[in-house]
């Protein structure tokens, strides 16, 4: 047994139900805000899914995990500019590759929450 952390099941669930995880981060300098945010890609069983009212869970998705950079004053507004920068991204093939890439950033699985949980703007 290994002391590195995996997955919360209740995280690992939403994104094999294609549900986007996010985690606030240090910005680089005063005045922004950062996330890292992790996007599960599409497969093909989730637009009949959609149209039939339900969500398709999959273990074969891929991610995408993008590191952004924002205006903290604009962050909360209306502006469409909001001083957005992407910092970095990465593209994981499965969830192996994606718990790979969450331990090369320096994260721990535990700190992702739900998207709509966070203030980021994405």
């Amino acid at each position: 047994m290994t002391d590195e952390p995996a997955w919360p099941l209740e995280k690992l669930s939403a994104l094999r139900l294609g549900r986007r995880l996010a985690v606030e981060v240090q910005a680089t300098q005063p005045g922004r805000r950062a996330f890292i945010d992790i996007t599960p890609g599409k497969v093909a069983t989730d637009a009949q899914s959609r149209r039939e009212g339900w969500t398709h869970r999959s273990t074969a998705r891929t991610f995408q995990v993008e590191h952004w950079e924002y205006d903290a004053d604009l962050i909360d507004g209306f502006d469409y500019d909001i001083g957005a920068v992407l910092l970095r991204s990465d593209a994981a093939a499965d969830e192996s590759e994606l718990l790979t890439i969450v331990r090369a950033w320096l994260l721990n699985p535990y700190q992702f929450l739900y998207a709509w949980d966070t203030a980021d703007p994405r």
